[in-house]
């Protein structure tokens, strides 16, 4: 396989390369937990949520040969490229606060990496966690649905490996080409005013606040959306899980408030199991959101 050819590989024979509804582009990682390795990533959690949401996912990323995709990703297309290594991260949580390191850095994806069959794709998840997409591929899908979560594009390494948050100078590249801005707190580093800025720049915006909700920017205004309870076990990948699920929703109805209430119901069922363990069906979130007391 060589560098500038994707290989489509279905975990189920349900899923073709040209059956696609929901595509997420960027690294699958392996996280380094006590037990040696599990597999993480916006991909991973954005398309997984997507699943089972009712949704057709596929990813497009870049993995070393020896990196087998693991049962969790059934029924999840994945067009992967060869890449001399896997992307992996070290977390660790301390109080509420992630420490990470990037232990290795697969190679940037590239925009023939995308199969043409996908471009079509009705909802695009553009999910970067180690700059490994350019600005580029804001303009690669001008009928879908685009979506961002910044990640990837706020961070920078030292030869120590520790992770450390970085400015988003391709920002005014980026949004004025995608509807949906996924980002939370902690992505802003303290500076508020990036997210007016943040806001100006595309159609909607979205600052997720954990446990709190999120507040949606459209239109020249601000809405907080409130959270639903739940019992934190792991917060990792709960932004990505809100993300897709956001969407998703928005796709279906054109209400960024609705989609927000949408949204927080599952990522409030992801931090209650670890990794992509709590990631919840449709069902599920729907008997949630109709014993809640939350309207909007």
């Amino acid at each position: 396989m060589t560098e500038n050819h994707s290989t489509v590989h279905r975990l189920s024979s349900s899923v073709g390369q040209t059956m696609i509804d929901f595509l997420v582009i960027g690294h699958v990682v392996q996280d380094v937990v006590p037990e040696g390795y599990t597999v993480g990533g916006t991909t991973t959690y954005s398309s997984i949520t997507a699943r089972n949401l009712g949704r057709r996912p596929g990813i497009v990323t870049r993995l070393a040969p020896d990196f087998v995709l693991p049962p969790v990703l059934h029924d999840v297309a994945v067009a992967r490229v060869s890449s001399a290594q896997t992307t992996t991260f070290h977390n660790i949580y301390h109080d509420g606060h992630r420490q990470q390191f990037l232990l290795s850095v697969a190679d940037a994806i590239q925009p023939d990496d995308v199969p043409a069959e996908w471009r079509a794709a009705p909802i695009v998840h553009l999910g970067p966690l180690a700059r490994e997409l350019d600005p580029r591929f804001a303009t690669l899908f001008p009928h879908s649905l685009v979506g961002v979560t910044p990640q990837g594009w706020l961070r920078q390494w030292d030869e120590s490996k520790r992770v450390r948050m970085r400015p988003w100078k391709e920002a005014r590249e980026i949004l004025p080409h995608v509807d949906v801005l996924v980002l939370s707190e902690e992505d802003l580093n303290g500076d508020a005013a990036l997210m007016d800025e943040y806001a100006r720049l595309t159609r909607i915006a979205v600052m997720t606040q954990g446990r709190e909700g999120c507040v949606v920017f459209t239109q020249g205004q601000a809405r907080h959306i409130p959270g639903f309870p739940a019992r934190e076990v792991d917060p990792t990948g709960a932004g990505d899980v809100f993300a897709a699920a956001f969407f998703i929703r928005l796709q279906e109805t054109q209400d960024p408030f609705d989609a927000a209430r949408f949204a927080n119901a599952v990522a409030s069922f992801c931090v209650q199991a670890p990794g992509v363990a709590g990631i919840p069906t449709r069902s599920q979130v729907e008997e949630r959101l109709s014993n809640s007391r939350i309207v909007l």
